[in-house]
This record gives structure tokens, C-alpha cells and sequence, in this order.
């Protein structure tokens, strides 16, 4: 088959139960389409029928994919996608990483690797050129995910990456992370499903590497991509990190607090980056083939020990105003947990906010766990992480725990099809209401940017119209093509003519000629085949909607912020009838549909 610049035209499918693998082709026109990252793992479940076995069963299947940047010269282009299906939604999950990880990965000359069995006792999966074999690792069970890599750099070499879970992804806690270099592919459960094949980490190390249609105007693209990412488009990831949304979005009256009872927090100064710059020691750091370093990591002093925590936006509002909790030192030492034992933050304090209103409620006699309460939100990550006694029910998320409590709890679940809601409160971004609502792995900021509309000067947030749904479908377009090159989300604003833009920059490393038809083609195909995977796991139009306190009351503190199900249902239907779909959200079928 034709070799393709930037690929190596085909993947790995390793079986874990008997230790063996598989090289298997991809077609050219395949990569065409689907590109790599998130596009290419989608279209691989769909081809070995993912949707059929059980998220956590031997038979699933876990795609980690690369793509035709990755080793190239442009800033921000180390990434990987980890997909499979949610063991916390029961749909698709795609979850995107930074680090080395992904250029080691593709040099062992595959542009994905497909994992499927388990593995008879726990395992080290290690995967080079020309050899994959299976490493004992009994003595790593139960260790942090940063312990665990930094004995494999020991045992095995500083030249290999590793991807590896903590004790979350042993216990099948069902957002367990899969983490790297301190990075994490975080949301919906991958590492569950890692540990659910008794693989505690994946160690790859190769030399081959894809050639480049156009090396010069490569570089010279890289050049120029790398100053643009110094402008002003990213200043303020660059000098307070993602944290800088904190006073903004409580200023805009759309910081999720109090599980989503509100769009304020009265100590939201407290934890702004600013005032936590003023005390404590703070470092930046990039991720791997990265200018623009919006890293930024805090000292936290604990028993008689220092630690440090990565903080980004999200760690902030989930462990912090969602559980209404003001406290810095709470706040990183959480954080810094949810990294130790390999969970999502976002889920976490989602989860954790949840089950603390159902106490204030009466409806769950954990009465320890209440809003505000330092200790308490620390005891409950300790339980998730152990698999221990309430632990138990936290760990299965929101949705899962309101199915236990029932007594209509599920009306304040803060999740979509079981993705707990990240921090953009959505009666007050409304046409971020319709992305979380229609989002094919659930509640997602990062599969639709619509809060980018809500934040222009298009729209009024608070009173959405029925054009907003194209606005919406433009943003999750763009994010597909993002998710499939891979590049980082920062970069958004650095383009001027996004879908012609990444064109250029694809064809200089491919030579295919492509235009901006064929870059939003691609975006459609990918939106569509990930679609189409949720419908064959049992995907029904219901699925998409919010929770229903969130279309039946307006914030407590902002009673213009009220959205209700007409209004969202007549969204949605805009945006079905956008894509292309039947009003409930069916696509034609195609040649490549399930």
C-alpha cells in the first residue's frame, strides 16, 4: 500500500490475554479523512465493532492514536488521543494528552495502537519496532501514577516513555485517569479501562520516524507558528495559566458553585491565581514541544513534606467553589491527591459536590460530608482513590450514585449522558448549553467551544436564539480538527482563516493538496463517525439534554440566567437539522456507517 508523508500506514491491535500483535494497514484514504487523534481511534473502534463489548470486559477494545504532526517541528503538535468506550457514560470517550509519550509512540512505526484482552496477571505492556512483550508488574500494583513512572525510567531506561494508571484505574473507579510526565488523558474513565486488562503501564521506545512532503516550508511554518503562539492570543494562559478564568468567569456570573446552585462565589479571590502567586512558590512548565507553557505548578507544604500541584481552571472550580471550599492549601492538596491516585478533578468534585447536597437534602446519611468543609472533601478523595466504604459509590460518578439515592436526585446530577459538567455554568452560556447537551461523550468543554460564542459579542449569553445552534456546530467543527491533528486548543486564536490554515500546514507535511472543503469534510466525518458509535452502543435522542433543575430554575443569584426545555429542545433540533441529521439527531447513513 502507498506510504503516506507523516504516517506510517498502519497500526498495532495487541492482544493482551496472549501477549501477541498484529501490524494491520490503514488505508490512505482513511487517514484523509479521519486524519489521526480522536478522528482516526473513532473510526478504529468502529472497524473492530467496540461498541458490542463491555466497556470493562476483556473483549474492549482501547485505541491510543497519534498523528501526522506528531514529530514534526510545530509547537504543540506531542499529543495523542486515548478512545474506547466510557465505563463511566457507556458512550465514546476520547480523551487528548501531551508528552513524549506520543513521539516515542509513533516512532515504534505504528500511527495507533488497539488494545483489547487481559493480561493474566498485572502487566507492563512494552511495545518498540519490532517487538511487544509483557513485563511483570506486581511490584508497581498499588503505587501513584508518578511513583510508577519513576521506577520504570529506573528499571527500563530514561529512553523509553511510559503511560501508566495509579490505584484509581486498579479499582475500576469509573473516571480513573491514564497519566504521563505528569500529564493526563483525564475524562471518562480510560484508565478503568487500562486496569480492567490488568495493565498497569504501557512503555514504548523507537526510531522510525515519517518523512515530510515539504521539510523546508515545514520548518518555516513551525517558525512562524511558534512566534504567533507568543502573542496575545495566549498571554494569559502563558502568565497565569488557564486559573486566570477564576475571576473572570465570577465577575461574568457563570462560576459553577454550590453544585451548580449558583453562578458566583463570594471567595472566589482567594483562590485567583494572583492571590496564590503572592503565597506560594509557584514554577511553569511546558508540555513536550511546547512554546506557549501554560503550566503552572504550586509548592504545597504537608507534613513536614513538599509537594506541588499542577492547577488548571478546572482543578480550581471542581475542587474548590463546586464544593464550596475557599481554602488554597484544600485546594492543592486535593488537586495533588487527584493526581496520586489517578482521578479526574472534574468528576471528582462533581461527584463529591453532588453527594454533598443530597446530604444537606436528607437524602444520604454520610452527614461528614457537607459544602464548605475542607477535611471532608479531602476524606472523600482518600475513599474514591482506596475503593473504600462511601468511596465505593463516588467512584461509579454523579449519575450512577443518583441511580442509588433516587428520590428525584438525578434533577441535580450535574452530568450529561454521565459526564459530570465542567466549569462554564450553562443557563448562563447558553449556547454552551446546547454543546454540553449534544456532546457525544457527554458534558464537554473541549469536543464544542461554544462558550466561545457565549463570550463574543455575537450573542446575548443569557437569551439564546435558534442561530446560535450554527454558531455551535462551527465551534465543534474546528475543536474535531484540533482533536485530529492534534494541536492544542490555545492555538485557536492564532489563526486567521482556521480551516485553510490548517490545510496548509497538513499538506506541507503530507502533500495532499487539501483546501477548506476538504478540512471541514474531515471535521464533519469525525463528528459523524463518533456519532454513529454512540447510536450503536444504544444512543437515543433523550440523551440530550441537561439536568433538569438547570431548564427548571434560574441561578439563585442570577435570576435572568433561566434556560428551559423548549428553548433547548428547539436548539437542538437547529443544530440536528445544521449537521445534516433528521430532527432527533440521526444521521443518513453512509458507506462507512455502522
Amino acid at each position: 500500500m502507498e506510504r503516506v508523508n507523516g504516517y506510517h500506514g498502519q497500526y498495532l491491535s495487541i492482544d493482551v490475554s496472549k501477549g501477541t500483535a498484529e501490524s494491520l494497514q490503514i488505508a490512505p484514504e482513511t487517514l484523509k479523512t479521519y486524519l489521526g487523534g480522536s478522528g482516526l481511534g473513532t473510526r478504529l473502534l468502529l472497524d473492530h465493532r467496540a461498541w458490542e463489548a463491555d466497556p470493562l470486559s476483556p473483549e474492549a477494545s482501547i485505541v491510543f492514536a497519534f498523528s501526522p504532526l506528531v514529530g514534526s517541528p510545530l509547537t504543540t503538535s506531542a499529543k495523542f488521543a486515548v478512545v474506547s468506550r466510557s465505563p463511566l457514560t457507556d458512550r465514546i470517550n476520547d480523551s487528548l494528552a501531551s508528552s513524549t509519550f506520543a513521539i516515542a509512540g509513533k516512532r515504534t512505526g505504528n500511527d495507533a495502537l488497539l488494545i483489547h484482552g487481559k493480561a493474566p496477571s498485572p502487566s507492563i505492556l512494552l511495545i518498540e519496532e519490532n517487538d511487544v512483550r509483557l513485563l511483570p508488574a506486581d511490584h508497581l500494583w498499588g503505587q501513584s501514577a508518578e511513583s510508577t513512572e519513576s521506577r520504570l525510567r529506573e528499571e527500563l531506561g530514561a529512553d523509553y516513555s511510559f503511560a501508566v494508571i495509579g490505584p484509581a484505574g486498579e479499582k475500576l473507579v469509573r473516571y480513573a485517569t491514564i497519566s504521563h510526565s505528569g500529564r493526563h488523558a483525564g475524562r471518562g474513565g480510560s484508565g478503568a479501562v487500562l486496569g480492567a486488562k490488568n495493565i498497569k503501564a504501557i512503555a514504548v521506545r523507537g526510531q522510525q520516524r515519517t518523512e515530510w512532503f515539504d521539510q523546508e516550508g515545514l520548518i518555516k511554518e513551525a517558525r512562524d507558528l511558534s512566534k504567533r503562539s507568543f502573542g496575545p492570543a495566549t498571554q494569559k494562559y502563558r502568565e497565569l495559566g488557564t486559573a486566570a478564568n477564576v475571576l473572570v468567569f465570577n465577575r461574568l456570573g457563570c462560576l459553577p458553585t454550590r453544585n451548580f446552585q449558583k453562578g458566583t462565589f463570594e471567595s472566589a479571590a482567594e483562590l485567583s491565581p494572583e492571590a496564590m502567586d503572592a503565597a506560594r512558590d509557584k514554577m511553569r512548565s511546558s508540555c513536550a514541544a511546547c512554546t506557549i507553557g501554560c503550566t503552572h505548578i504550586y509548592k504545597i507544604d504537608t507534613d513536614n513534606e513538599s509537594k506541588s500541584a499542577r492547577i488548571e481552571y478546572e482543578n480550581l472550580f471542581a475542587l474548590g467553589p463546586l464544593c464550596e471550599v475557599s481554602d488554597q492549601q484544600t485546594v492543592l492538596q486535593a488537586s495533588q491527591l487527584c493526581d496520586q491516585y489517578g482521578i479526574d478533578t472534574i468528576s471528582t468534585g462533581g461527584t463529591i459536590a453532588f453527594a454533598m447536597e443530597c446530604v444537606e437534602r436528607g437524602l444520604l446519611d454520610e452527614p461528614w460530608l457537607r459544602f464548605g468543609d475542607n477535611e471532608a472533601l479531602l476524606r472523600a478523595i482518600h475513599l474514591i482513590g482506596r475503593d473504600e466504604s462511601f468511596g465505593k459509590q463516588l467512584a461509579l460518578g454523579s449519575r450512577a450514585l443518583a441511580q442509588i439515592i433516587g428520590r428525584g436526585s438525578i434533577e441535580f446530577a450535574p452530568q450529561v449522558k454521565g459526564l459530570e459538567l465542567p466549569g462554564y455554568e450553562p443557563r448562563a452560556l447558553q449556547t454552551m448549553a446546547l454543546g454540553f447537551a449534544v456532546g457525544t461523550r457527554g458534558a464537554d468543554h473541549n469536543r464544542s467551544g461554544a462558550y466561545e460564542v457565549d463570550f463574543s459579542e455575537q450573542v446575548d449569553r443569557r437569551n439564546v436564539t435558534l442561530a446560535q445552534a450554527r454558531l455551535a456546530v462551527e465551534t465543534e467543527n474546528k475543536a474535531a480538527i484540533m482533536d485530529s491533528l492534534i494541536l492544542c486548543k490555545f492555538l485557536r486564536g492564532v489563526f486567521e482563516d482556521y480551516f485553510a490554515e490548517t490545510a496548509a500546514m497538513l499538506n506541507l507535511v503530507t502533500g495532499w493538496g487539501l483546501d477548506s472543503a476538504d478540512m471541514l469534510h474531515s471535521a464533519e466525518s469525525v463528528v459523524q463517525a463518533k456519532k454513529e458509535f454512540n447510536i450503536a452502543c444504544g444512543w437515543t435522542p433523550v440523551e440530550d439534554t441537561l439536568p433538569s433543575r438547570m431548564l427548571t430554575s434560574a441561578l439563585e443569584d442570577d435570576h435572568k440566567a433561566s434556560l428551559t426545555s423548549d428553548t433547548l429542545n428547539s436548539l437542538i433540533r437547529a443544530y440536528n437539522l445544521e449537521r445534516g441529521w433528521d430532527e432527533n439527531g440521526f444521521p443518513i447513513v453512509t458507506g462507512d456507517s455502522v
